[in-house]
């Protein structure tokens, strides 16, 4: 458990754009499905590359961005190196991944300007965790892990921008051998790192729950980071063996992490299963979903498969970790801010008198619907039920956005 000082906490007007923005893309990114076929769908087919970067971009690192400008000083005991620095990452990050998105959808010369865009404001994001972190005299598990992420996530963003730029006609460059390494470094170097660092403290904070072992995490972290090193390592030397190793090391890891949350899920002193445990629960068993459909790709090498893994992986594992927490952090910051100095002096609400609990209950069962729904016409590649799922989508995040300037503007 850590507890949480106003001296290390930033203000909520530096956060709030954040999770606002992230709702939004979230909504864009579901509306983008619209546009897609799923008769003809491919890992390399532009207009998926479009939606990856505008749901992982916008959303994903945008609340991820947020989230971690209120965690960071809270877990390492210090203050951010240049708070401030936060105000021009959220703009930035934003006209960059529109920038992207429609470069990937029909303007191929947008894309180096908007890769340069985003470059900026990630790099921002890493030099300021990583001179906070520096204040920082010892390092714990979670410490260890924002590093590690924040380093793969530096790594990752310039292989994106090289591929961006030969993307766009500027230099020539082998952009299936750099796929493959970007794709690894941020999405499971980076973003699946930072969830698996996180929950150490959210899981336990949020659930209550005590007396259990970080040490399959450590392994867990491990093993990812080394199957991460072994991919890219992969690009450059041209060995299968090397790439699907990294495959194997990745899934064993996120299997030991899954065997990890469910020790934390079952020493929880709080049993009640609200939005947020829903929400968790939906994301870990999308994540192995994830890891069936990848096993059963490298078997039998039906591409279809690879993508319903990637989908679960982002709309299923991603996407509901971060609504589900997104639920936690926004009550308990703005009650922080607004009705924290009133205690004792007037009635206050409750944390869980600050969640809409119609349109949190209506995003997770029409988004939850969605991802299946999508899933099925992926793997049966059929174009009908594609749009009926992101019509599922649709409607969730539709409620997902109203559930978040609801918590923002609760008074």
């Amino acid at each position: 458990m850590f507890s949480i000082s106003q001296d290390f906490a930033p203000p909520f007007k530096l956060i709030a754009p954040f999770f606002i923005i992230g709702s939004l893309f979230y909504l864009a990114s579901v509306a983008y499905i619209f546009f897609i076929s799923a008769q003809n769908i491919s890992m390399l087919d532009t207009k998926i590359l479009g939606f990856v970067h505008l749901f992982l971009l916008g959303f994903i690192m945008m609340t991820i961005f947020g989230a971690m400008a209120q965690l960071v000083p809270v877990v390492l005991e210090v203050g951010h190196f240049g708070v401030e620095l936060f105000y021009a990452i959220w703009p930035l990050l934003s006209i960059g991944t529109i920038m992207m998105a429609f470069g990937f959808f029909s303007y191929p010369m947008l894309l180096p300007f908007g890769g340069v865009v985003v470059l900026i404001s990630i790099m921002v994001f890493i030099m300021e965790i990583f001179l906070t972190i520096k204040k920082v005299k010892k390092f714990n598990l979670v410490m260890k892990s924002i590093l590690l992420s924040n380093t793969f996530l530096f790594f990752g963003i310039i292989f994106g921008l090289v591929m961006a730029l030969g993307y766009s006609g500027l230099i020539e460059v082998d952009i299936n051998a750099l796929l493959r390494s970007h794709v690894f470094l941020v999405v499971i170097g980076y973003v699946t790192i930072t969830i698996m660092g996180l929950s150490v403290v959210l899981l336990p904070m949020f659930g209550l729950s005590h007396g259990f072992s970080t040490k399959p995490l450590e392994k867990a972290i491990v093993i990812v980071c080394l199957a991460v090193l072994l991919v890219v390592l992969s690009s450059f030397i041209k060995l299968a063996f090397l790439e699907y190793a990294g495959y194997m090391l990745a899934t064993l890891g996120l299997f030991m992490y899954f065997y990890f949350v469910r020790t934390i899920y079952k020493t929880r002193a709080r049993k009640e299963i609200d939005i947020y445990a829903k929400s968790l629960i939906f994301s870990y068993f999308s994540l192995i979903a994830s890891l069936i459909f990848g096993i059963a790709y490298i078997i039998f090498g039906f591409e279809p498969l690879l993508l319903s893994s990637g989908w679960m992986i982002f709309f299923g594992f991603f996407s509901f970790a971060v609504t589900g927490h997104v639920y936690k952090i926004i009550p308990f910051l703005v009650w922080f801010e607004k009705f924290s100095p009133l205690v004792g002096k007037q009635k206050v609400p409750m944390l869980v008198d600050m969640l809409p609990k119609k349109s949190s209950s209506a995003q997770f069962v029409f988004c939850a619907a969605g991802v299946i729904v999508v899933a099925v016409a992926i793997l049966l590649q059929n174009d009908a039920l594609i749009k009926a799922g992101a019509s599922f989508l649709f409607v969730g995040a539709l409620a997902f956005v109203r559930s978040v300037f609801y918590m923002i503007n609760y008074k």
